[in-house]
């Protein structure tokens, strides 16, 4: 004779159903539930605008990164001079591993300012892994001018390729201080006669966005003076000089995005946590009433 167990599986519930007609609604927990409900909301889209967003989070280490290069760097300067012909201004490279280039014209382009009085010089070159220097100047111009006017606004100074951070992004970087802030022109209205140094110390970027592409730039910071220059023959033809040097530092931004898991765990723990503590203070504000009425019935009585 087999016997047949029936398992009522209904007992492993964990979640007993109380009787809709044993339940008490009151104003005070219908007012309570009213703002959990709006806090849980506040709390989700708050975490939800998080987990969209991207962060960005940077690293140090010594190496130089962008090894595919060949040892070159993508120079582009915009700068104006105001009181300088075009025929007058030039650019000169030159560093230590031997180089010395006087008036680069290639990728280059001067465009008259002040009718004809001015002059707007625009270029694009190429720079070794080295220190040295890059000065607009009147050293290549045919006939040197008497009084040469180095008055000058920089439009555009960078290196390497030009990043575009992502708009969702947490954290904004400033890859190039002499545009620190946007629209604004660095400007020296100084000594017309007067050279003017500009002290760069360039530190290799890589960028890594969510999909692990990986980019190569430079920022680098700036120190600046003003000086007029003389020698035993007298004083010196002034320029503007961009003096340069390398860190051996490399910073790495990564884009990151916060976990689905995590996401869903914090969720988790802001509907439940905000549940219980809501029906805590229910309970308590209800036991509170109830204990107060049975007073006021003893008093009566």
């Amino acid at each position: 004779m087999r016997v047949c167990n029936h398992i009522d599986y209904r007992r492993f519930d964990i979640y007993r159903k109380v009787p809709k007609d044993l339940t008490q609604p009151t104003y005070t927990g219908a007012f309570i539930s009213i703002l959990c409900c709006v806090f849980i909301l506040f709390l989700f889209l708050s975490e939800l605008t998080g987990f969209i967003a991207t962060e960005i989070v940077n690293e140090l280490y010594v190496d130089d990164p962008d090894k595919d290069s060949g040892g070159k760097i993508d120079v582009s300067l915009n700068i104006s001079l105001p009181n300088l012909h075009c025929d007058l201004v030039g650019l000169d490279i030159q560093d230590e591993m031997g180089r010395h280039e006087v008036g680069h014209i290639d990728n280059s382009m001067k465009i008259p300012l002040n009718q004809g009085d001015g002059c707007r010089f625009e270029g694009e070159f190429t720079i070794n892994k080295v220190p040295g220097n890059f000065h607009v100047s009147t050293h290549s111009a045919t006939a040197q001018p008497q009084s040469p006017d180095m008055t000058h606004t920089i439009h555009k100074l960078a290196f390497g390729e030009k990043l575009q951070v992502g708009t969702h992004t947490q954290n904004t970087i400033s890859f190039f201080p002499l545009l620190s802030h946007r629209y604004k022109k660095y400007r020296e209205p100084s000594m017309p006669l007067a050279s003017h140094d500009y002290i760069l110390k360039i530190v290799p970027t890589v960028y890594e966005d969510l999909s692990g592409r990986q980019r190569f730039s430079y920022q680098y910071t700036v120190a600046n003076k003003e000086y007029v220059a003389y020698s035993h023959t007298g004083r010196i033809i002034p320029a503007i000089w961009f003096r340069y040097d390398l860190s051996p530092i490399t910073v790495k931004y990564t884009e990151r995005r916060q976990p689905f898991y995590r996401f869903i765990t914090t969720i988790c723990a802001i509907v439940g946590g905000t549940f219980t503590v809501a029906g805590i203070i229910d309970s308590c504000i209800f036991t509170a009433s109830e204990a107060w009425k049975k007073i006021q019935i003893g008093k009566m009585s």
